[in-house]
């Protein structure tokens, strides 16, 4: 708890518009193992909304990017590594922390996963210092979190429906408790699906409080893949779901979902475009396996 109270001060999203505070997303992470039904990952220089970034950022080439996002924007005081597929899919999150630890010893680092790795790999994180850490929580039952996630690449094999989804359940929420029990704070992010798991909010978040996150963000659906066709929830919905989850933990309620490569400060300043595009070339290598 005493490191989620200092993110609230030095922190640009857990503070939130208190502080003028900035971040780095560095879209080191390409490849994804699990198949969201409204995730759709692309590469261009348009769409604010996170799995999407100009391109892939090599390891070696972000130590030169935080350096010249800093040039542009001193507030910045987080690292983070967002994707644009899953940060543990792959070693160069991980890698890229580990660096940026000796580089840069005084911004925060926070990593975004889906959980499906989390707890086989909660060590590793735990020994790399990561500060914050946000897992993608979207059902605590495998009926409901089948209808949005096909399936599951796990150990070189791929579940489909319910039998991916209770293998993904039972990670997330035993990595969560695993790395929320060294200190790190752990933030659960959860898509408001309407008819799928807007009943099932006060669940998600009773659970993943009692393994231990400290905070809970709903990010409205943006309808498209194979859910192009679901309805958004309106501010009604989304405020109906924050009060239910309120009973157990504490609510974010201003996430800007940012892309995977974003700079600046959130809502404020964004150095995006300064910083990747035009320096980047972008590589189709979004896979599921």
């Amino acid at each position: 708890m005493d490191n989620y109270m200092n993110l609230k001060n030095s922190h640009p999203c857990f503070g939130g518009n208190k502080i003028n505070k900035g971040r780095i997303h560095l879209p080191v992470s390409p490849s994804c193992n699990i198949a969201c039904k409204f995730c759709d990952r692309k590469f261009n220089e348009t769409e604010d909304r996170p799995g999407v970034a100009k391109a892939i950022l090599k390891e070696e080439e972000a130590i030169e990017t935080i350096r010249r996002a800093l040039q542009l924007c001193p507030e910045i005081s987080v690292a983070g590594i967002a994707g644009p597929g899953d940060t543990l899919a792959s070693p160069h999150a991980l890698n890229t922390f580990r660096t940026l630890a000796v580089e840069f010893p005084d911004l925060l680092k926070c990593m975004s996963t889906n959980g499906l790795l989390l707890y086989e790999m909660a060590e590793e994180i735990i020994t790399v210092g990561i500060d914050s850490l946000t897992v993608t929580v979207n059902a605590v039952d495998p009926v409901i979190e089948a209808n949005l996630c096909s399936g599951i690449s796990y150990h070189g094999r791929f579940y489909e429906g319910e039998e991916g989804a209770a293998i993904l359940i039972t990670n997330q929420l035993k990595g969560i408790r695993k790395v929320a029990s060294s200190g790190i704070t752990v933030k659960v992010n959860t898509v408001l699906v309407p008819g799928i798991n807007d009943e099932h909010i006060e669940a998600i978040a009773k659970a993943v409080s009692e393994a231990g996150a400290s905070i809970y963000n709903i990010i409205p659906l943006i309808p498209q893949h194979a859910l192009k066709a679901a309805k958004a929830p309106g501010c009604a919905e989304i405020e109906r779901a924050r009060q239910q989850a309120g009973k157990y933990i504490d609510v974010f309620r201003h996430c800007q979902r940012c892309r995977a490569d974003a700079v600046g400060i959130p809502g404020v300043k964004e150095y995006a475009e300064q910083i990747y595009f035009g320096k980047l070339t972008a590589k189709e290598t979004f896979s599921h396996g």
